[in-house]
């Protein structure tokens, strides 16, 4: 199981350099948040494949919500390389899409635990 969601993970951020390429302004925001926490959620899966859906949902959207709070701390526009991975502007609306991300993930993951 583990391989296929690193295979997924891998998808994932193909997907979100796809969504930067094509799409510009808010609905490419939109779309990257979301497929942030996905990626978060997908990595606490790997971590942790027994958890529950809603527990992964849960880690995924903190660790998500915790990044975009420490852009607050200024660091990450301070350095270059972490202003790559943690971006570097807090940005509230983000909060929501990074929630909607993570709802996404919650009941797609649900679905196939029931189909399987």
């Amino acid at each position: 199981m583990r391989i296929r969601v690193l295979i997924l993970v891998v998808t994932v951020i193909l997907a979100g350099l796809g969504v930067m390429a094509l799409i510009e302004g808010e609905p490419a925001d939109v779309f990257r948040d979301a497929l942030y926490t996905t990626v978060w959620y997908l990595l606490v899966l790997v971590a942790a494949p027994r958890a529950r859906p809603a527990r992964v949902a849960g880690i995924a959207l903190g660790l998500s919500f915790a990044v975009e709070f420490f852009q607050l701390t200024g660091f990450p526009e301070a350095h270059p390389s972490a202003r790559i991975l943690l971006g570097s502007t807090f940005s509230a609306p983000d909060l929501l899409w990074y929630t909607l991300g993570a709802a996404a993930c919650l009941v797609a993951h649900h679905r196939t635990r029931t189909r399987g």
